[in-house]
């Protein structure tokens, strides 16, 4: 399959067209940015990294029952992918409190759950994505009542493979953020990607950050990170 024209270039990746109006290629990029876009560089070997980690990934997911966009990895860098229309929510899984939960709620990192929480932020870059709840997206259009049910069990569902698949690897998860999408015929898809990019990852005996929290903080060594959970998940 071959790209055609460029059709979106967004802060981590490119979409292109393809001779086929069901799928798109996506190209990684290694371009990384932060605190809404006012933090930005360069993450060597990212755009890689998370291409192939994501596309494992959402196959692991696929054979647990989960559907996703994904169709073929075309290289290192490039996967097509069922073309869709994103649902303007981004959903948020948290097991550990971090980030910006920590600091909204005036909790130290680091506290563990009883069971996970989920949030939605309004995937808008004017507004800044803000937090809104399931009421806001109906009465926004965002999504129907059904879709939003779909959404929720479907991430759920997707926290549950994952957290028991990355503490085989010796990773805890800690929070990390989904896109979903409508395909062609309405049905419901997870969408975009799962990496370090996207997700927090934390050695689980050390609390070591293995993601790009190292890049938003200035911590340095992120580009060891990334490598270290490419190391983990492919054994590379």
């Amino acid at each position: 399959m071959n790209k055609t024209e460029q059709l979106y270039e967004g802060k981590a990746k490119k979409v292109f067209a393809t001779e086929n109006p069901e799928y798109v290629i996506v190209s990684y990029k290694d371009d990384a940015t932060a605190l809404d876009g006012l933090k930005r560089g360069t993450i060597l070997g990212k755009g890689a990294i998370n291409n192939r980690m994501s596309n494992y990934l959402m196959k692991l997911l696929e054979r647990s029952g989960v559907p996703t966009h994904f169709v073929e990895e075309l290289n290192d860098r490039e996967t097509v992918v069922r073309k869709v229309q994103i649902v303007p929510l981004e959903v948020i899984i948290r097991n550990i409190s971090a980030g910006s939960f920590a600091k909204r709620y005036g909790v130290e990192e680091g506290i563990v759950f009883a069971e996970p929480t989920i949030e939605f932020s309004y995937k808008n870059d004017d507004l800044h994505d803000p937090l809104i709840n399931s009421y806001h997206a109906l009465a926004l259009g965002l999504a129907t009542k059904e879709e939003i049910e779909t959404i929720k069990s479907m991430a759920f569902r997707v926290n549950e493979v994952l957290k028991e698949y990355f503490s085989t690897l010796g990773v805890k998860l800690v929070d990390f953020k989904l896109e979903f999408g409508r395909t062609a015929d309405g049905k419901i898809v997870l969408a975009d990607e799962i990496s370090p990019d996207t997700c927090r990852f934390w050695d689980a005996k050390t609390n070591e950050k293995l993601d790009k929290d190292r890049f938003r903080r200035d911590m340095g060594g992120v580009e060891d990170a990334y490598r270290e959970m490419m190391h983990r998940v492919f054994g590379e």
